[in-house]
């Protein structure tokens, strides 16, 4: 039996608290998914809009193609994708954009960490104000706008669909805010967009381990709204006690004591940079009580306290090096 499963309002007689930029997944024919294929990139493009046309005309399509490094965002990727939210937004014909990877198994890695191990303090935070203004410039477009999630989205790319007003997740999708195991935090608006999107104590969970969730975990996180699959009604076997976890009552839902899940997350916070987690803690707290706005400039303010710590440059070194970082919490 094909059943939709959507956690509805009906199920608990309770209302859906969803934000207002809700993901959803969707299965379609793939020829109704996109009526067109990208167009070859143009020459040293690492970022370009492709306008359709005929039925579609008024539809843009931002595609992201830095197949080399797994669209990582470098300065040149960052210029070029400012600068095509500038047209888009000045074009007088787009009315919805789609922005997505035409690079397989990926939407976007994040930042270029290659890049940024070359930079020094003051290049990382202007890159990283550079960043946040693309990012607000996304959310702040007069069009709707809507993330097409097919692989990996993690970090600053995990931010960037944030940004966006409608997220659409494939079923090979991970995302994440990997930063802390970096040493740093989320500085593009992640501790502000997401706390905003699945309740604060989700978000935290999420920014303190640096969890990375399939489509399916990110629908249990309330990031995806809906959520299609083929079940059986036995298999469709939704307790309260779940039904209480996609609510955002709590975190997660267990059989017998809950300590060892409790020690489990505690596990998974251990390795991460213990700077970024106080720093993370501090920008989630501050910024939830607080305008958006507000909020990036709590963050900001935040991040720039882990850019001259010792932990921040052995993530980068342990990143270069292949090996898991050491850190001091300074």
């Amino acid at each position: 039996m094909r059943l939709l499963a959507i956690l509805a309002p009906s199920l608990l007689r309770t209302p859906l608290r969803c934000s207002a930029r809700v993901a959803i997944q969707i299965r379609l024919p793939a020829a109704r998914a996109l009526n067109t294929t990208a167009q070859p990139a143009p020459a040293d493009k690492d970022c370009y809009l492709q306008p359709l046309k005929d039925a579609d005309t008024g539809i843009t399509v931002l595609n992201l193609s830095r197949a080399k490094a797994k669209n990582a965002i470098s300065v040149k990727l960052l210029t070029e994708f400012r600068e095509a939210l500038q047209e888009v937004q000045f074009d007088g014909i787009t009315r919805v954009l789609i922005l997505r990877s035409v690079v397989d198994g990926v939407f976007c890695a994040g930042a270029d960490l290659k890049e940024r191990a070359t930079m020094s303090p003051s290049q990382v935070s202007q890159f990283l104000y550079n960043l946040r203004q693309a990012f607000r410039d996304l959310e702040a477009l007069s069009v709707p706008t809507i993330a097409v999630i097919d692989g990996a989205a993690l970090g600053g790319g995990l931010e960037m669909a944030l940004s966006c007003d409608i997220r659409v997740a494939g079923e090979d999708a991970k995302i994440g805010l990997t930063e802390t195991k970096l040493a740093i935090i989320p500085g593009a608006g992640g501790t502000q967009r997401l706390p905003r999107l699945i309740g604060v104590g989700k978000a935290k969970e999420l920014i303190f381990t640096g969890k990375i969730l399939d489509s399916m975990g990110a629908h249990e996180y309330g990031m995806i709204c809906h959520y299609l699959m083929d079940v059986t009604c036995h298999e469709l076997n939704i307790k309260y006690s779940s039904l209480s976890v996609l609510l955002g009552i709590v975190n997660h839902s267990v059989q017998g004591s809950s300590f060892e899940k409790a020690l489990s997350i505690a596990r998974e916070i251990l390795p991460t940079g213990p700077v970024a987690i106080k720093m993370a803690k501090q920008a989630l707290d501050k910024g939830a009580q607080t305008d958006i706005n507000t909020g990036l400039e709590i963050e900001q303010a935040y991040y720039a306290q882990v850019i001259p710590t010792e932990d921040r440059l052995e993530g980068l070194k342990a990143f270069k090096e292949k090996r898991a970082p050491v850190y001091k919490g300074r």
